[in-house]
């Protein structure tokens, strides 16, 4: 057993057992508490697995579900930035490329590199299992929204144009969860949950 190398992927695992510190403006269905990155990338692996159907390209689940568990990880130096947040989003990719170089490099260096270049990889969506990613990346969140009256849309003045246009990338991973999606928003509207402009 390489002992260092041990000491270094624990290590490591205990740097990102921060994530469950990371407060995201979702809300949880029951206690209405706020949702943190550990909940939300346990969630949206278990949808990963759930709806792998409805993927738009058939797709490799492990690396999906490796890229949903390391997606968030550059929270804990960038935070968490609330996507309809404009001001907010301004310098994000800065901070979040610079927690990247901080976080991964804290691994041995094959798994930096091989971690790395799965996060890289789910930020440009450039492969399926990025674009399926992602996809559920921004579905749970909307699931999460309007299940709790849109409170999180309510509470930052969010109107249906600004959910449309931030989650339309849902339908280049799963384009039957983007027309789910749609009706979704339309009733949040219907139900004045969420503003129509």
């Amino acid at each position: 057993m390489d002992r260092e190398r041990l000491a270094t992927q624990l290590s490591f695992a205990m740097e990102v057992e921060q994530l469950k510190q990371v407060f995201r403006q979702s809300l949880l269905l029951g206690d209405r508490r706020r949702e943190n990155d550990a909940e939300h990338s346990w969630h949206i692996c278990l949808m990963a697995m759930l709806l792998v159907e409805h993927a738009a390209e058939e797709v490799d689940v492990l690396k999906v579900l490796k890229m949903l568990l390391i997606h968030d990880v550059v929270e804990i130096d960038a935070g968490d930035t609330f996507t309809y947040d404009a001001q907010a989003n301004l310098d994000k990719e800065e901070r979040e490329q610079r927690a990247a170089e901080r976080l991964f490099n804290l691994l041995p260096e094959d798994q930096a590199v091989a971690y790395r270049a799965l996060w890289d990889e789910f930020e440009e969506r450039h492969s399926a299992e990025a674009r399926y990613a992602a996809a559920l990346d921004r579905l749970q969140p909307l699931l999460l929204n309007y299940h709790t009256q849109g409170a999180a849309w309510q509470k930052h003045g969010v109107v249906k144009a600004q959910v449309i246009e931030r989650n339309k990338h849902i339908a280049d991973g799963a384009p039957a969860l983007w027309e789910f999606a749609r009706q979704l928003i339309d009733d949040a509207v219907a139900q004045g949950i969420l503003a129509a402009r």
